[in-house]
């Protein structure tokens, strides 16, 4: 019975220690499917229109470099980097081709909702652009899933 009881109670610890990181693990983007060699995610964080520049850059030389069947590449934005992801950039046309060759981009959806509180609205996200929870959170899955991480 005493060994029944132990049992009970440390089922009941487990189940509560481990429901915050099922929830957690639930609220993540899928991974994607991949046969690639080289995984790379690229995070823009930055409001500098040079450096959100420099990121797509860098996507288009590695597509070019390796060849879209040997990388897998993510540009994930958040905080002021999010407006390079926001519909009308001067970036959009480039971005929409970049999609087209398989490159990915995922959005903050608290960075979005942080613009939306602050502006009385919410900014339009490029269509095809994936909303993530968080993107450093999105950073931080797609490393642990093998991807090397680059900040130009």
């Amino acid at each position: 019975m005493k060994f029944l009881t132990h049992t009970l109670v440390l089922s009941w610890l487990v189940g509560l220690l481990l429901s915050p990181l099922t929830m957690a693990a639930q609220k993540e983007a899928p991974l994607p499917d991949t046969f690639a060699t080289h995984k790379v995610v690229l995070q823009i964080s930055d409001p500098n229109p040079f450096k959100q520049t420099l990121v797509l850059n860098v996507a288009g030389n590695l597509m070019k470099y390796y060849g879209a069947g040997d990388v897998d590449i993510e540009i994930v934005a958040f905080g002021p980097g999010l407006r390079l992801m926001m519909a009308g950039n001067v970036n959009t046309p480039r971005i929409k081709s970049m999609m087209s060759s398989g490159i990915r981009f995922s959005a903050c959806q608290n960075t979005l909702n942080n613009y939306s509180k602050k502006l009385g609205y919410t900014p339009k996200i490029i269509p095809g652009v994936q909303m993530v929870p968080a993107g450093a959170g999105r950073i931080l899955q797609l490393n642990a899933a093998g991807y090397q991480i680059l900040k130009p």
